[in-house]
């Protein structure tokens, strides 16, 4: 779906406060509240907005530690083998098939480096992986929503 630039400001909007309601967000972009809630409609319709949900920082609920761990895989395994494992470990909070040396990316948050190390080895343990290699988050820099804002 091609969104225009009034559906882009909406979206925007929703990824700022999902709990702003149809008339604060039809104030911002010149529209009414029942024009704005035809178009979210419209976009949740169309799959272009999946849901709603509340951002809750992980560290204040102890999961303070993160870490991007690349998996290399037997030969054929495959993308829904890899996301079945993944999903069975509560650190995960994404895995993602990727270009180059590594089969996946995966990324872990878990409570601290002792937690983070039985995490890895619980990973390492599926049957399908043959090695891995692991970056420790040190500090976020950039940690944004997308929001569909460019088209480019």
């Amino acid at each position: 779906m091609r969104l225009d630039e009034l559906d882009r400001r909406i979206v925007a909007l929703l990824c700022e406060d999902a709990r702003f309601s149809y008339a604060e967000i039809g104030a911002r972009v010149a529209l009414s509240a029942p024009a704005v809630k035809r178009r979210v409609d419209r976009l949740r319709a169309t799959g272009v907005i999946r849901g709603y949900t509340a951002l809750v920082d992980p560290a204040a609920l102890g999961w303070s530690t993160e870490a991007f761990v690349e998996l290399f895989c037997t030969g054929r395994t495959t993308p829904a083998e890899i996301e079945r494992a993944t999903r069975r470990h509560p650190e995960v909070v994404g895995s993602y098939t990727v270009s180059g040396g590594a089969d996946a990316l995966v990324h872990l948050r878990a409570s601290d480096i002792s937690h983070l190390e039985q995490a890895l080895e619980r990973l390492r343990a599926e049957p399908f992986v043959t090695q891995t290699r692991s970056m420790i988050v040190l500090s976020r820099l950039v940690d944004r929503p997308a929001s569909g804002l460019t088209s480019s």
